[in-house]
């Protein structure tokens, strides 16, 4: 039995992989943390830290993680660039396992568009985020985690366009065009479009129940437990 502390224990997302948790006979809920607890209120110390929070509730709770050598799930987004290199500076100290998407399918596409844009070189490349009303960041980790794969496997050469609202002039090739859509409970979905000469290709990935982040997050933290420290994504559990 792993016993998880979930991080972010209020938010919709918090709240799933509780509800995943109480059905599993694999896992066990430790503790709820959320931004009316503090540290002192944690009972002992888990197994595992699941977080679905903000990035500040996320650094903070990675610093408990850190004097108690605890492997951390992070599944938040919307991190700076110096968070991030917080983050990387304690995969050091304990296994960390990082996703901006706890989805297998959404990886395959990730994995599967990449390999699309090394094919399709003419095209210009354009992606799509839709999500929730209430989501905070845009665009999504997700959307700038399959620009980042179709960028890589375009060897870097890539530059992204967020906002072309000021812009009087053409499309430039090397761009990749960023788009967010944000209205009603829309859970997640993804479309990335090639666009040729005389025709155009769309692949797009919907996600209906955030029930799929919240089995992902739980797959990655049976995967980072048994990790050396490090800093872990969705290619090390897939393999």
């Amino acid at each position: 039995m792993i016993n998880v502390l979930i991080n972010g224990c209020g938010g919709k997302m918090g709240k799933e992989v509780l509800n995943q948790i109480t059905f599993s006979e694999n896992y066990s809920f430790f503790f709820g943390f959320d931004r009316n607890s503090a540290i002192e209120d944690i009972p002992g110390t888990p197994d595992v830290i699941i977080d679905f929070s903000t990035p500040d509730a996320c650094l903070n709770i990675l610093n408990f993680a850190k004097q108690n050598k605890i492997p951390m799930v992070i599944a938040t987004t919307g991190f700076s660039d110096d968070e991030l290199k917080v983050i990387e500076e304690a995969s050091k100290e304990i296994p960390i396992f990082k996703s901006s998407n706890m989805s297998y399918e959404t990886n395959l596409v990730i994995s599967l568009v990449s390999k699309l844009a090394t094919i399709l070189t003419d095209s210009d490349i354009e992606i799509v985020d839709i999500h929730h009303n209430k989501k905070v960041d845009s665009p999504s980790g997700t959307a700038l985690m399959i620009a980042d794969g179709i960028n890589g496997a375009l060897d870097n050469s890539m530059h992204y366009e967020f906002d072309r609202h000021s812009k009087r002039q053409p499309r430039d090739k090397k761009e990749i065009g960023i788009h967010s859509l944000r209205g009603g409970t829309e859970v997640g979905k993804h479309s990335v479009f090639f666009f040729g000469e005389n025709e155009s290709l769309e692949i797009t990935h919907t996600v209906n129940s955030r029930a799929v982040f919240a089995k992902g997050a739980l797959k990655a933290a049976d995967f980072i437990i048994k990790q050396r420290n490090g800093l872990y994504d969705m290619k090390d559990l897939i393999k």
